[in-house]
């Protein structure tokens, strides 16, 4: 037997990090044991997808490094194909032609209600034969739910799980305009692209017992389903915009790297023992479903962030300075100043974004604007001891070991620490007195540049 597994997000937004989660691990799954990752994209609710949450979506995907291992499926392709599916069932006498209006429909649930009984449908026209009445009415195909005992599902997270079939009803897979439900789609879906495991979050897990009732009714084997805990905020909320970021994207445009993002996603809800960074390659060695929890995680924005550091200082600073680049279009000069500066930077930074803002005052002739804290560096102190040091740097040979030799002497000459010296240097070089070290930045920078903000300081 192949693997298959399958993401299956709905187009109507952006992709969430608990939907970005579940495709990593259908993934991983599939290609731990040699098989397929799929997508199918379930865009039959026309009034709510759109081609954009659909490119969105893709791009999300493609950006973790998790485009499926075939071109997506579109659901909405597949309308005559549940449709003949529904009908096979209706002409095999496991469902059944239901002539209710939606009014109809609406008064059985609220009479259910005033009674204290479930609103289900009451199965009216389960074994009954339509009259000439119903001969130019629409109807609705629905199934035949089982009467009798129950049904149990073996969840490969949540273990046995069982539902009592009398808590279920007649659904309908076909509704009166033709159009297939969510429940009845799925199913066929699943069988015709031969998923062997459905990995998905836990809210689906009521959703499951429906679904086999059609695998059932239709003789196919059912997949091996495995619900996987949705992720919550820190304050153990369901996960929102008011704890963070929750779009794949945003993390993007937050500077997170997509192997950081990946192995944040790993540890929410998966866990290998107390081993914090585990690299993609090092997962598809290792997952196993079996290990996921039971329990919801909570998101840990301050450990993304410790993650995401750790591969910034393992990437390939060629790499970080093009997404710098990126975010501040740089020309020739002030590129060749990144590239310069980025093995220094990429040792201290939680993220991109933090590189980018970083790197700005490599930009241009001059240094930016100083902000209030290096204004007050610059001291009548401060500028006169930059003027000497300007002559001492004007013979030093430019480069990282002898500028850094360069200062310490001058300090030693001028009778103060290095941060005396360093700090005012800094002020006047970046406009700020955060940057990275000081020889990197004058190396970075080269001779005639730093010696005009230099002296434009002093």
């Amino acid at each position: 037997m192949t693997i298959r597994t399958r993401f299956a997000p709905s187009p109507t937004g952006f992709l969430h990090i608990g939907g970005a989660r579940t495709a990593y691990f259908n993934a991983l799954f599939a290609h731990r044991h040699g098989g397929q990752y799929l997508l199918r994209i379930e865009d039959t609710d026309k009034s709510r997808s759109t081609p954009e949450a659909v490119a969105q979506i893709i791009e999300s995907l493609a950006w973790l490094g998790l485009s499926p291992d075939a071109p997506p499926v579109m659901q909405s392709t597949r309308e005559a194909r549940h449709a003949e599916v529904a009908h096979a069932l209706l002409a095999a006498g496991k469902a059944y032609r239901a002539y209710e209006t939606a009014d109809e429909l609406k008064a059985m649930r609220e009479a259910a209600q005033a009674e204290g009984r479930p609103p289900h449908y009451n199965g009216y026209w389960r074994d009954r034969a339509p009259g000439p009445a119903e001969a130019e009415k629409p109807f609705a195909i629905r199934i035949k739910a089982p009467r009798e005992g129950s049904t149990v599902v073996n969840d490969l997270v949540q273990g046995r799980v069982e539902v009592r079939n009398a808590e279920l009803d007649d659904m309908i897979i076909l509704r009166s305009d033709g159009t297939p439900t969510y429940l009845h789609a799925v199913v066929v879906d699943d069988h015709d692209m031969e998923i062997t495991h459905v990995i998905r979050g836990d809210d689906h897990l009521t959703n499951t017992f429906r679904q086999c009732m059609v695998f059932d009714a239709m003789g196919w084997a059912r997949p091996e389903f495995a619900h996987v805990p949705l992720i919550h905020g820190a304050d153990g909320a369901k996960l929102s915009k008011r704890h963070g970021a929750v779009g794949v994207l945003e993390w993007r445009d937050q500077g997170v790297l997509p192997e950081a993002a990946l192995n944040a996603l790993l540890r929410l809800g998966w866990g290998h023992g107390d081993t914090e960074i585990i690299t993609h390659a090092e997962a598809q060695n290792i997952f196993d479903i079996a290990d996921v929890g039971r329990a919801a995680s909570r998101m840990d924005y301050a450990k993304l962030s410790h993650i995401n550091g750790v591969y910034l200082r393992a990437a390939e600073p060629a790499r970080l300075a093009a997404m710098v680049a990126e975010r501040l279009s740089p020309d020739a000069q002030g590129m060749a100043r990144i590239e310069a500066l980025m093995p220094a930077m990429q040792e201290r930074a939680k993220s991109v974004l933090e590189l980018a803002e970083g790197a700005r005052f490599a930009l241009g002739h001059g240094a930016p604007p100083a902000d209030e804290k290096a204004r007050a560096m610059l001291t009548e102190e401060a500028q006169g001891r930059l003027a000497r040091l300007a002559q001492a740097l004007g013979g030093a040979e430019w480069t990282k070991p002898a500028l850094e030799a360069c200062l310490k002497t001058f300090a030693e000459a001028e009778g103060v620490k290095l941060g005396a010296v360093a700090q005012p240097l800094r002020a006047a070089l970046t406009g700020s007195l955060q940057s990275p070290p000081i020889d990197a930045v004058l190396a970075a920078l080269g001779r005639e540049e730093a010696l005009f903000r230099i002296a434009a300081a002093a």
